[in-house]
């Protein structure tokens, strides 16, 4: 039995570009050394890449912005450094329109009942790591969850992060709340 990663949203826009945020860059190493050890391991690599067009963030007059990011056949839609590089031709990608991939949620839950019929579980473990712990990795853990409820579900710490650190803490919290194992917490 193999372990999947998922790698969630680790995007130009969300590390340096319109949506990026300091310390978001630091992950890139820690991502790409894992997509690495699955890869040598035999073991799965999915993505998830946002695909919104704009995200409305509200300003001290009250009024929502649009904030361009993530538009296929951009560069702020492309992967970042060392995580692009590290993508396999056997990988699978996830383009979503929201915070959790649905069509993940599709493979994952088709995966979950073919193994039901031989009596085993799809995978050894799930992990997530990616952008951002508050929003999209929080989603998708959750949809993991979900689809494949006997699978172990773990998000590293270590390779997610969020321009706010009380969410992120917040959602690492929410996240062991619903018996997802959180690794790597400081």
């Amino acid at each position: 039995m193999k372990r999947l990663l998922i790698v969630v949203d680790y995007q130009n826009d969300f590390v340096d570009g319109s949506l990026g945020f300091e310390g978001a860059e630091q992950l890139d190493g820690r991502i790409a050394a894992k997509i690495r050890e699955y890869h040598e391991n035999g073991d799965y690599v999915f993505y998830t890449m946002d695909s919104h067009t704009h995200r409305y963030l509200d300003t001290p007059e009250g009024k929502a912005l649009p904030i361009k990011h993530c538009i296929e056949g951009t560069q702020g839609w492309e992967l970042y450094g060392e995580t692009a590089e590290a993508i396999l031709d056997r990988d699978k990608m996830f383009r979503k329109p929201t915070f959790g991939s649905a069509k993940l949620f599709e493979y994952l839950n088709g995966a979950q009942a073919a193994a039901a019929q031989a009596a085993v579980d799809p995978f050894l473990s799930i992990e997530l790591v990616g952008l951002v712990s508050n929003i999209c990795v929080l989603s998708n853990a959750i949809i993991a969850k979900s689809a494949c409820p006997d699978v172990p579900i773990i998000v590293d710490a270590s390779c997610t992060a969020s321009a706010d650190a009380k969410l992120h803490e917040a959602a690492l919290d929410v996240l062991e709340g619903v018996q997802i194992k959180v690794t790597n917490r400081a």
